[in-house]
This record gives structure tokens, C-alpha cells and sequence, in this order.
């Protein structure tokens, strides 16, 4: 099992202050994985210090093997994405929230006594990754149901 992490040093540090036996970073004479040569482990980092190419290791309770692998920059087509929303501003925010409450008071009015931040969420959630107020008053109310069973009255 591989586990990608930005910094092998800071990702080593934290296992070890947590009990966890690590190996020393090394890497491999033949290139990532490459345990066909004889001693294809080399101690220390990737001389060349690429991103893929230094490791550590450790074994988990069960004793399955598991490899940190550092990748600082991803290869072409390997990078992860934004799928949600940047961070909201203060003021932005403070609109949702006003735009939340009201749609929330809806609910409320029809519903059994319930945490409010319980339909918060899932409406905050739904409206950051870019659904429209209606969208997210239908997936706060399922949630609400599904999670919580709360029916309409």
C-alpha cells in the first residue's frame, strides 16, 4: 500500500512520534519500484530530489507493508482537481447564512423540533458546491429525512 505525502520528512516525523516504526527514506537504485536490480533499496533520498521518487516505510498492527512515497509536484495530468467551491469571504458567507435562516424557517415551521444546524449543513454544503437555493432546500429536507427522519408533519 502506497500513501502519498508532500513531505516525507514532516509524514516520517509524525509516525514515529505517534509509535509507529519507520524505515529511514530511501529509494530505489532502478527507479520507483524497481526491485529487480540486487539492493534496490538505497538509503537516503532521490539524489536528484524528483517528486515520485524518495520513500520510507512501515508495517501497520496487522502487518501489512505500507510505502510513503513523496510526490511535491504531480506529473502532467496526476493533479487533483478543485471540485468545490473556493473558500466563501466573510461577507458572502454572512449572505448564505442570512439566505439559510430563511429557508430554514420554512422548515421549521413544518417539521418536529430538530437541531437547526442540522439542516445548516447540508443546505450550506449544497449551496457552496453550486446548487441553487431550491436544490439545496430539497437536499437539506432529504438529508433531514433520511439521516434524522424527520418527515414533513
Amino acid at each position: 500500500m502506497v500513501l502519498a505525502v508532500d513531505d516525507i520528512d514532516v509524514a516520517r516525523d509524525d509516525l514515529i512520534a505517534r509509535g509507529v516504526k519507520v524505515s529511514e527514506v530511501f529509494h530505489y537504485a532502478g527507479g520507483p519500484f524497481n526491485n529487480a536490480v540486487e539492493n534496490p533499496r538505497v538509503g537516503g533520498r532521490d539524489p536528484q530530489g524528483r517528486s515520485y521518487y524518495s520513500f520510507a516505510s512501515f508495517k501497520d498492527p496487522d502487518e501489512n507493508g505500507w510505502l510513503l512515497q513523496e510526490i511535491t509536484m504531480r506529473l502532467a495530468g496526476r493533479e487533483w482537481k478543485l471540485t468545490r467551491a473556493p473558500v466563501t469571504d466573510v461577507a458572502t458567507m454572512a449572505e448564505l447564512l442570512r439566505e439559510t435562516e430563511e429557508h430554514h424557517g420554512t422548515y421549521e415551521k413544518t417539521h418536529a423540533k430538530h437541531h437547526w444546524w442540522d439542516w445548516y449543513a447540508p443546505y450550506l454544503s449544497a449551496r457552496q458546491n453550486g446548487s441553487s437555493p431550491e436544490e439545496a432546500v430539497a437536499a437539506a429536507d432529504r438529508y433531514m429525512e433520511e439521516v434524522h427522519h424527520f418527515p414533513a408533519r
